[in-house]
C-alpha cells in the first residue's frame, strides 16, 4: 500500500528547511517520510536534490526526488554509498535552495510563455538553463525577438503569482483550464491545484503541481534561444536565462 506525504511545497514553494520523520524505506532504498518540502519529478519539473540532518550532526546527501505508487508518496534517492535512516527517526531537511529557485523562475517562465503563445501544449521540460515548451501550432509567423519582447513585457510588469485550489466539479465545469494537449491533471481527490498569474489571475490560470516564483519580476532576464520545427503542427520554443544574444 503506498504511502502519503503531505507535500509542503505545494502550499509554499519557499521552504528551504522542514523537520520530518521516516515512515518507511523501500526495497531500493528511498525514504518516505511523513511530510517533506522536496519536490518530486513530475510535470516536467526534475525533483529537488539537497540533503537530511541526522540527530548527530552527519547529513544523508539525496540525489534525487520521484514519486512512488501515486503523486502523494514521494520517495526521496540517496546518492551512492550514504547511510540509510531508520524508520522512525527525525531528520531536518535541507533543499539545494539555488537549484530550487533557478527551477522555479524557468517554470513560471514557461507558464508566461503559453500566455503569449496560447496554443495546445504538446510537450515541456524545466531546466535550471534551458526549458522548452512544445506548441501544436504551425509556422505562424512568431520569431525569438517578438516572444522574447512579449515575455520581457510580462516579466517587468510584477504579475502576482499564486495558488489557488478548485473542487473536481469546478474544475470540470472549466475546461479550459488545461492547456495541454494530451495529458490532464490528475482528479477525483476532491481538489485541483492552479497556479495563477495577475491579480484575480487575469493574466493566466492553469492546473499545475509545481513550483513557482511569488511574481513574475522574479524570473529575471529571459528569452527565446531557439524555436524548433518538430513536425508539421510542433513548434519548440526553447526559454534560457540572460538577454536576447544580439544578432
Amino acid at each position: 500500500m503506498a504511502s502519503t506525504t503531505q507535500a509542503l511545497f505545494r502550499d509554499d514553494s519557499y521552504l528551504r528547511t522542514a523537520e520530518a520523520e521516516v515512515v518507511a524505506i523501500n526495497e531500493r532504498g528511498g525514504v518516505i517520510l511523513d511530510r517533506t518540502i522536496f519536490y518530486a519529478t513530475s510535470g516536467g519539473q526534475p525533483g529537488d536534490t539537497g540533503h537530511f540532518e541526522r540527530a548527530d550532526g552527519s547529513r544523508i546527501a539525496i540525489a534525487a526526488t520521484v514519486t512512488g505508487e501515486t503523486k502523494d508518496e514521494i520517495i526521496h534517492v540517496p546518492a551512492p554509498e550514504q547511510p540509510v535512516p531508520s524508520v522512525g527517526e527525525r531528520l531536518r531537511l535541507v533543499i539545494d535552495w539555488d537549484r530550487r529557485h533557478l527551477l522555479m523562475r524557468m517554470h513560471t517562465a514557461c507558464h508566461l510563455l503559453s500566455v503569449v503563445c496560447p496554443f495546445p501544449i504538446t510537450g515541456a521540460s524545466v531546466a535550471v538553463d534551458d526549458s522548452r515548451v512544445d506548441f501544436d501550432i504551425q509556422d505562424a509567423g512568431y520569431t525569438k525577438e517578438d516572444v522574447t519582447g512579449k515575455l520581457i513585457e510580462l516579466v517587468n510588469a510584477d504579475h502576482p503569482v499564486f495558488i489557488r485550489w478548485i473542487t473536481d466539479e469546478e474544475f470540470a465545469a472549466n475546461p479550459g483550464l488545461v492547456k495541454s494537449k494530451n495529458v490532464r491533471p490528475p482528479s477525483g481527490t476532491g481538489r485541483i491545484r492552479l497556479v495563477c498569474i495577475g491579480e484575480n489571475a487575469v493574466v493566466d490560470s492553469q492546473p499545475c503541481g509545481g513550483t513557482h516564483v511569488a511574481r513574475t519580476g522574479e524570473v529575471g532576464q529571459i528569452h527565446i534561444g531557439k524555436i524548433e520545427k518538430k513536425g508539421r503542427e510542433n513548434r519548440r520554443f526553447r526559454i534560457r536565462f540572460g538577454p536576447l544574444p544580439a544578432a
